[in-house]
């Protein structure tokens, strides 16, 4: 009888992470974190910029709906306030440390640890 939950059939079960495509199957760990850190801090800028909008169109939203209430109206303007210093402070330091690492050729956005460089 043939076994259905090993691939091919055969006697050595081949274990697939369906979250990740097929070619991270071949990859070592050092190569795997060379292509996962990088793509960490892209999702960490896009979910950051993501909430910005939300807290940025919440904060309108409690402007327009404030009707004239002075308390309302300053909760409203401190988070938009607040949402465009966080969005500027996030980006500038990603903007410095690429403008740090192209003008003096060291790489500060990779991890090196002896054999380990991400």
């Amino acid at each position: 009888m043939q076994n259905t939950f090993l691939a091919g059939g055969g006697s050595n079960p081949e274990i697939t992470n369906p979250l990740f495509p097929e070619s991270t199957a071949t990859q070592t760990g050092l190569s795997f974190f060379q292509t996962f850190v990088p793509h960490l801090v892209g999702l960490a800028l896009a979910i950051g910029t993501t909430i910005f909008f939300f807290i940025l169109i919440l904060g309108a939203i409690q402007w327009i709906s404030s009707g004239g209430d002075k308390q309302a109206l300053e909760g409203a303007r401190s988070k938009i306030t607040n949402a465009l210093i966080g969005i500027v402070i996030m980006f500038s330091i990603f903007a410095v440390l690429s403008l740090i690492q192209y003008f003096f050729g060291i790489t500060i956005m990779a991890l090196d640890i002896g054999s380990l460089v991400i």
